[in-house]
């Protein structure tokens, strides 16, 4: 009986953390996403377009002062034991600084270039470092499976301070203002990291004495910089494409994209936190140990979820932006209401495309990812450039939809043309 007590327990404390796991990412979405819209309400549309460029350039100067090194550092982590992870953090750190050296002072060029004001220079320095530390800890928390607080890290990164600011901005409207948005923001942050710290604290990691590895490094750099160039590359266009909204129609017209986007990119974060995280993982391991079935099976769950969920979407979407825009009372969001059905269908076309881009990722093809985001990022500055004299109002958005349609397209022809015949699931002839 004793044994049994304490299979049930294992099993229910298993389950109360599963379930906190997915409160705290749906409550963390769902302050995102309504955070957008009281953004929209309280703020003027000029402010809520730099408070969007701000975000967007952090989101992109992220990738340089971390290099996507923690795709290296968490396999090696794995491998080790307890006693060596010391060693590996500390060198992993010392890249960190090496980074911080290098870009940060180059950073000041984006407001030298007048991209973004000097008003803001002190906010985005704390804030891009205090975001940088915070994701590689919440990225580190869940490889050592620590997934409930690297949610909670994340919930105080990105969740509480949203909430609060809602709330205090709808109850005291001196506070309505981008600047106490953004040392909010610094507030979460700073909590975020000392929460973090704490927890690894705990965990009494051992092994800091040991001299920084500069050859493991390099070797880490090998593995981490491929895919990091196909990442820059598709995260430049979802940088580069805020800069020219506001180029072609000034921070307000930015306000309404920002606005647009914040509101299709739930999708997204619905999809990557109840679609994507739990099924490409498994895609993943069936490719490896070569379990066709279980891959193809894998394959089509995540297409017809992904698939399912975005008409749902743009069905309530499509309801939805109509009264929410009448809610705001601005009518500068009305009048650029035209953007939105672009904006919904470059997201909708993004989203389907990962399907094809995790059907690649399982078996390893980095390559044909890789081209796409590239070529991708090509096609959007092309086509936004010929389209920006005539349609200055839609190129942007139409310019993003196109560049997802060609990186969809050529990610699902890689698939077909290199996946073998026995993983594909809707190949007839995987059937015989």
């Amino acid at each position: 009986m004793l044994i049994k007590d304490l299979i049930k327990n294992n099993i229910f404390h298993h389950r109360l953390a599963l379930l906190a796991n997915i409160l705290l990412r749906a409550i963390t979405l769902g302050a995102r996403f309504l955070l957008i819209f009281f953004l929209a309400r309280y703020l003027v549309p000029a402010d809520l377009g730099m408070y969007g460029l701000l975000i967007a350039t952090i989101g992109y100067a992220l990738y340089f002062l971390g290099l996507d090194f923690y795709t290296f550092t968490t396999r090696e982590l794995l491998k080790k034991p307890t006693d060596k992870w010391g060693g590996l953090l500390k060198s992993h750190g010392g890249l960190a600084l090496t980074l911080y050296a290098i870009f940060l002072p180059i950073l000041l060029s984006v407001f030298w270039s007048g991209s973004l004001p000097w008003s803001l220079v002190y906010w985005f320095f704390v804030l891009v470092v205090l975001e940088h530390i915070n994701q590689e800890l919440m990225r580190l928390l869940i490889a050592i499976s620590e997934p409930l607080m690297a949610n909670a890290v994340l919930f105080f990164r990105q969740g509480l301070w949203a909430v609060i600011v809602a709330g205090v901005m709808y109850f005291c409207p001196a506070l309505r203002s981008l600047e106490f948005v953004l040392l909010a923001w610094c507030i979460g942050g700073a909590l975020a990291l000392l929460l973090a710290v704490y927890r690894l604290h705990q965990l009494r990691i051992e092994g800091w004495s040991n001299k920084i590895d500069w050859h493991w490094i390099g070797q880490g750099l090998k593995v981490a910089l491929p895919l990091l160039v196909a990442t820059l590359a598709l995260r430049a266009l979802f940088t580069i494409d805020r800069y020219w909204v506001e180029a072609l129609g000034g921070l307000e017209v930015l306000g309404a994209y920002v606005l647009f986007v914040g509101f299709s990119n739930a999708l997204l974060a619905f999809l990557d936190a109840g679609v994507f995280a739990f099924i490409y993982p498994g895609l993943i391991r069936s490719f490896q140990k070569q379990d066709a079935p279980a891959y193809k099976q894998g394959l089509k769950k995540l297409a017809v979820q992904t698939v399912v969920l975005s008409i749902v979407f743009v069905v309530f979407a499509s309801f939805l932006i109509g009264p929410l825009l009448i809610w705001l009372d601005k009518p500068l969001y009305v009048e650029q209401q035209a953007l939105f059905p672009w904006v919904l269908l470059a997201t909708v076309i993004y989203a389907i495309g990962m399907v094809p881009h995790y059907a690649l990722y399982a078996q390893g093809l980095d390559t044909p990812i890789i081209k796409s985001h590239i070529v991708g990022l090509l096609v959007f500055v092309v086509v936004t450039w010929l389209l920006a004299t005539e349609w200055p109002d839609f190129a942007v958005p139409i310019g993003v939809a196109i560049a997802f349609t060609f990186i969809f397209a050529w990610k699902m022809t890689a698939y077909v043309q290199l996946t073998p015949i026995e993983f594909q699931p809707y190949n007839p002839k995987s059937e015989v």
